[in-house]
Parts: C-alpha cells; sequence; structure tokens
C-alpha cells in the first residue's frame, strides 16, 4: 500500500516532529520522549488535562492540546500504549500544583499504564485523578478491552472538563463534569474498509468489497455483524438506533452530535450521514443543541464513520460551547 512515509519505525517520531513545527508557539515535545505538552505548562491556578495512547487516531491526542481543553497527551507506537514511564513525565510536565486529570480511554494497555505512572506521580506529591471514557456501545469486551472501548466521545470528556478546569474549577468538580459526559454520551461506528498501518503495509482484516462492519472498534477489532453493504441511511439508522436505545433519553432531551470520519472517508459522505441523523433524532422527538461533523478521532486511513450522541443539560452545554482553541477544534 501507498504511504508518505519514511521508515515505518520513524514514523510517529517524525509525526511529532512535523506537528510541533506546525505550532511552535503552542506545542512543545518533551525531550526524548513521545509527549507534547502546551508551550506554557505548566499552567499555574488550574488543573491540568492529560490523556494519551496509540498513535494512528489523528488529530487525537495531541491535536486537542491548548486553551480549554488538554495541557499535554503522550502517543504511543501506532495502535499501541504509551508505557508509564512516558505517562508519568506527562504528569510531571503539566502539575502546576493544583492537581492533574488523566482522561483515559478504556483500552487495557492505557488503563494499566496509566494507573502505574499515577502511583508513581502520587509518590512524588502529585494530586492526580482520572475517569475511564467507555463510550463504544457496540461491544461489552474486544480484543484489547474488558468492558466497553473508549472512542470518539473521549472528545466531549476533553471539551466539557477542560472548559471547567479553565473556569479555575478545583480537581474535584472537574472530575465530576468528566464522568457526567460519560455518563450521558453513547457512540457507534462501522467500517467499509480496513485500515493498513504503517508496519503492516496491508489491511489489518478482510473485509469484502460487498462487505460492511457495523460496530468497528478504532483499532479494527470486531464489531457486532457484518453484512452486506447497505445505503448510507441505513447505516445510519443502525449505528443510531443502537446508541439511543442505550442511552434511553427522554422525549424532549437536547443532545450534542458528532459524526466522526474514520480517516478515509471524503466529508461529501459525513454530511450525508448528518443529514439522516438529524431527521432520525426528529422522528425520536430529540432536539439537536450541536451538530459536529468532521475527522474527530480516527483509525489511519479506514473507511468509514462513528456516530456519537451525548445529552446535554444547561451546564454541558455551557462548557462543550464554551472557547477552545487547539490545532484540532476551536470554539468560540
Amino acid at each position: 500500500m501507498k504511504k508518505l512515509i519514511n521508515d515505518p519505525d520513524d514514523v510517529v517520531d517524525e509525526m511529532l516532529d512535523g506537528m510541533t513545527a506546525a505550532y511552535p508557539d503552542r506545542l512543545r515535545r518533551l525531550p526524548d520522549t513521545q509527549v507534547v505538552v502546551r508551550d506554557d505548562a505548566p499552567v499555574d491556578g488550574k488543573v491540568a488535562l492529560v490523556t494519551g495512547g496509540g498513535s494512528g487516531h489523528e488529530p487525537t491526542h495531541a491535536g486537542y492540546i491548548g486553551d480549554g481543553m488538554l495541557d499535554g497527551a503522550a502517543a504511543g507506537d501506532v495502535f499501541s500504549s504509551p508505557t508509564a514511564d512516558e505517562f508519568e513525565a506527562l504528569i510531571g510536565a503539566c502539575d502546576a500544583g493544583d492537581g492533574v486529570l488523566a482522561i483515559i480511554k478504556n483500552y487495557e494497555g492505557d488503563v494499566m499504564n496509566f494507573e502505574t505512572a499515577i502511583e508513581l506521580a502520587e509518590m512524588e506529591g502529585v494530586e492526580v485523578e482520572s475517569v475511564v471514557v467507555n463510550d463504544d456501545v457496540a461491544v461489552e469486551d474486544s480484543l484489547y478491552t474488558s468492558g466497553r472501548r473508549g472512542v470518539c466521545g473521549t472528545i466531549l470528556v476533553h471539551k466539557a472538563a477542560g472548559a471547567k478546569a479553565a473556569q479555575g474549577a478545583d480537581l474535584s468538580e472537574v472530575k465530576r463534569v468528566a464522568e457526567k459526559v460519560i455518563d450521558n454520551v453513547g457512540t457507534m461506528g462501522t467500517a467499509l474498509t480496513s485500515c493498513v498501518t504503517p508496519e503492516k503495509g496491508e489491511p489489518t482484516f478482510d473485509l469484502g468489497d460487498d462487505e460492511i462492519e457495523l460496530g468497528i472498534g478504532i483499532h479494527g477489532e470486531p464489531g457486532t455483524e457484518r453484512t452486506e453493504l447497505m445505503s448510507a441511511d441505513e447505516i445510519t439508522d443502525a449505528l443510531t438506533e443502537t446508541v439511543l436505545d442505550d442511552l434511553d433519553l427522554d422525549p424532549g432531551q437536547e443532545v450534542l452530535t458528532v459524526v466522526n470520519g474514520m480517516g478515509g472517508t471524503p466529508q461529501m459522505e459525513l454530511f450525508v450521514v448528518n443529514r439522516r441523523l438529524q431527521e432520525l433524532l426528529g422522528e425520536h422527538d430529540l432536539e439537536t443543541w450541536d451538530a459536529w461533523v468532521g475527522d474527530y478521532m480516527t483509525s489511519l486511513d479506514m473507511m468509514g464513520a462513528s456516530i456519537t450522541v451525548c445529552a446535554v443539560d444547561d451546564e454541558l452545554k455551557e462548557l462543550l460551547g464554551a472557547p477552545a482553541d487547539t490545532p484540532a477544534l476551536t470554539t468560540t
């Protein structure tokens, strides 16, 4: 497969160098690590938000570093967790004395290595809390998880908790907001094609020309059903109905929706999905407060999309709509 890379072993290192070169006044890389932080980290007077995970999901994770969102992120190799040492360096670089909230997607490697790093940081006197995001409604256990997977709903956790931290809230309040989003968000995705990792250079799983996978994971983990190719409306209905069944929202509930591209899907097709998604929400007597469409958490070059629905109240609307300025997401 054709890719714009040099040596596959260097792709994450070169990506991070390229990213910091693109935003030299906003991002910096810790020496001899795959950790990126705000250029002004640690930021006095606020709780720091940190996250991390395997590369290949860009703009997740470092794309959301900046005012109103994250203070730093650790990048593992493609689809591989960062080490505990990297997470520890991340926490230490971002802590300004007001505590650190670690936002962890529910993958066993991320959870284990972050927990180890948190224990080490606490031994150094850093106050750290953590939340685990598990918004994927498709499957309960998967290749890399016990329980549900953490996927695109994680971005809304970054956004709301980041806004709360920017207001000067203490660590317990920032964690409360993060957990509030987690309790009110659900996501499900589909793949039209496999992704191709730089190391392997060929599809990570076999999917026929006339097949799609419903409930796919962001690393290509199996979903709930492999079926014949469906129309955009049929796929949107299948994903959305599953998410709404899980959330069990009351009529009239306001929601934020995300139609997220998996890396290889044209925006034209994402907007087609969003069109049907909004129709379907109306049929369920739900009110769309805001609708995001774009690539927020990808799977390299996979063709496909995920749909996220998050129930919002006045507090979450204020925080999700608050100003943020990051390479991948800006709100004013």
